[in-house]
């Protein structure tokens, strides 16, 4: 989280539309960096506004220019007063911009439930408000084993589905990172990709508003989905077909014009094998297939070389080879 988004937090606080979560945030901050008055615990809301909002406005005056300052003809005294207090408000600024991940951390590992899935396996869970999720392999869920009264708010880390129960009440926020997804009753799948620094939204019911770092980058209806590209932040939205991108839950797998070295990497993960290609050109080749639970693995490379004129032999260590010509 910047600066930018960390006076936004602030303004936010300042006019009443934070979360609950984002009130207890700021408060602790306060409590500990904001009390120069020792009477500070003693302040009602409106004067802690008023003091926030007067330290906002003085630690965008100070660091707003590179401009050398001018400095008037004043007494020793007076001149000191006022490099006092602009040190502080610079020491506030920065202490709020470097430690607010730290304390975001604390808060949430005191109050969070934590579910981490080992590899090659998934786990469906139900959360105290009836919403089920089903993790796959590799992934992370912090949440609440209590949801409050003004939200439902979940950390995720790798990829999930989730079939969120609706309360027009109660939005439900998903965390990943600085990518935030919101909806009120929906299902949708989260696929967050950290070796190519991606994170996918795709949408099977309801509607979903994705957010990245507060801006949003997509409002998504059933079969759509939103591609964010975590290292430019560029985000892309098509449509799809949802039903390949949940087949993991049922270790079901579809491919609809797929490349082959992305259906191999299905593959990979779906056998626990290891898959490489004599010739690069076969990876570029394009199929489509379906591929049900159940089916054994030499049954699936027979259909998928057949249709990519291609062959495979099993080597040492569960490594596939796939060769051939390659597509045109």
């Amino acid at each position: 989280m910047n600066r930018n988004n960390i006076e936004a937090l602030i303004v936010r606080y300042l006019n009443k539309e934070t979360s609950a979560e984002e009130n207890q945030l700021v408060e602790k901050w306060l409590a500990d960096n904001g009390n120069a008055d020792p009477d500070w615990q003693k302040l009602d809301r409106t004067h802690k506004d008023k003091w926030l909002s007067d330290v906002l406005v003085e630690i965008k005056e100070t660091i707003k220019q590179n401009e050398p300052p001018v400095v008037p003809i004043a007494s020793p005294k007076y001149l000191w007063y006022k490099l006092a207090g602009a040190a502080a408000v610079l020491i506030i600024g920065f202490s709020l911009y470097l430690n607010w991940p730290l304390l975001q951390t604390q808060i949430l590992s005191d109050r969070l439930a934590s579910i981490s899935i080992p590899e090659n396996q998934k786990k469906q869970i139900i959360l105290a408000d009836g919403t089920t999720v089903w993790l796959n392999s590799g992934a992370e869920l912090k949440y609440p084993k209590v949801f409050n009264a003004d939200s439902r708010e979940v950390y995720l880390s790798g990829e999930a589905y989730f079939d969120v129960q609706r309360d027009e009440s109660k939005p439900f926020l998903i965390h990943t990172g600085d990518v935030v997804t919101r909806v009120l009753g929906t299902a949708f799948n989260i696929k967050e990709d950290k070796e190519k620094h991606t994170l996918e939204v795709t949408v099977t019911r309801g509607k979903v508003s994705v957010a990245d770092d507060g801006k949003i980058v997509g409002v998504l209806t059933a079969n759509q989905q939103v591609s964010l590209d975590l290292l430019s932040r560029k985000a892309e939205e098509k449509t799809v077909d949802t039903r390949s991108v949940i087949a993991w839950q049922d270790n079901e797998m579809l491919f609809d014009d797929v490349r082959f070295a992305d259906a191999a990497k299905q593959l990979e993960q779906q056998f626990h094998v290891k898959i490489t290609f004599e010739n690069e050109k076969l990876k570029d080749c394009r199929f489509s297939g379906t591929a049900l639970k159940g089916e054994q693995l030499d049954h699936v490379l027979n259909v998928i070389s057949g249709f990519n004129n291609s062959t495979w032999k099993m080597k040492p260590g569960n490594h596939i080879v796939i060769s051939g010509e390659g597509c045109n």
